[in-house]
């Protein structure tokens, strides 16, 4: 690892720390250290970046926004890799737009509804960039990215720039190829519609109202924790179990929307586990129905413990 983190130093890619906490680069504010966090100037850089972890064999992951994540307490081995600024561009050619994975993805809602372009009003409050965004198939309002997604290029851990159109991105509910295929997002192509731009950012304006006035955002979260397991809707089966308010360590089950945990009081990813874990088994009991996480949980256990 030493000598992989002086090769990356010598090489100038970008933002290079060591023991990076990553509660620091969670919307949950929870997860040990990194061993080397890096965020690339460019995507020249990260192509740069991935011939070298092939080459020193390192083990590597990316994050965006660090929405919809949990890292444990022992931190990640290896790389993380974050996409932000450098990997933040953003192209609006008529109907088409092109915009880089480290984009914000509610800024891009509220920029593209501004333009009088409709599709993305389903966006407006949901954290994350576009590059985390395409790998959950990130939705919300009864729209996702794959509705509007024509291609997206990907970069492979073999140097491979590939240009996958949304129809082969293996789009399913907040489900992509990404998360079963070694690959990042680095740019993607939207195709929208030209709409009445009034009408656009009222719409995009009550979905962000909506979430403010029923999701739980005064306490760090990472958004939804549980997939619906529809026609059922993980909240309402959490609710309806009493399980509002329950709460283990600093983690607790919001008493605004139970789909939602809160870190309330310097939460571990242990409490939020072991909180995860009891609604699990609480729903299983009591409704016969085996809910499944769609928070994506990574990382290694503390040591000592």
């Amino acid at each position: 690892m030493k000598q992989f983190i002086e090769a990356i130093q010598k090489e100038n890619i970008g933002v290079v720390k060591e023991r990076e906490p990553l509660s620091n680069h969670t919307t949950w504010k929870i997860g040990g250290p990194a061993d080397v966090l890096v965020e690339p100037d460019s995507l020249e850089s990260l192509k740069r970046l991935m011939e070298l972890i092939t080459i020193y064999k390192v083990p590597w992951r990316v994050i965006g926004r660090g929405s919809n994540l949990l890292v444990a307490d022992g931190g990640i081995e290896g790389v993380v890799i974050k996409l932000g600024k450098g990997m933040d561009n953003l192209e609006i050619d008529g109907e088409t737009i092109k915009v880089g994975g480290g984009y914000p993805l509610i800024k891009l809602a509220t920029i593209i509804s501004r333009e009088g372009l409709s599709g993305l009003e389903f966006a407006g409050g949901i954290p994350g960039s576009i590059g985390g965004a395409v790998f959950m198939n990130a939705g919300a309002h009864g729209s996702d990215i794959s509705n509007i997604l024509k291609e997206a290029l990907i970069l492979f851990p073999d140097g491979r720039l590939e240009w996958v159109k949304g129809k082969d991105m293996g789009f399913s509910y907040r489900t992509s190829r990404l998360q079963h295929e070694s690959g990042i997002c680095v740019e993607a192509v939207f195709q929208l519609e030209k709409g009445e731009k009034e009408e656009i950012v009222k719409h995009m304006q009550a979905n962000k109202d909506y979430r403010r006035e029923s999701q739980p955002w005064k306490h760090p979260t990472c958004g939804s924790v549980f997939r619906n397991p529809l026609p059922n809707y993980a909240g309402q089966l959490i609710e309806e179990s009493g399980l509002k308010g329950f709460q283990i360590g600093g983690a607790q089950i919001s008493t605004m929307h139970a789909n939602f945990i809160v870190n309330i009081d310097g939460a571990k990813a242990e409490d939020v586990i072991n909180l995860i874990n009891h609604v699990k088994e609480t729903i299983k009991s009591k409704h016969n129905i085996e809910i499944e996480t769609e928070v994506e949980m990574i990382g290694r256990p503390k040591e000592n413990e």
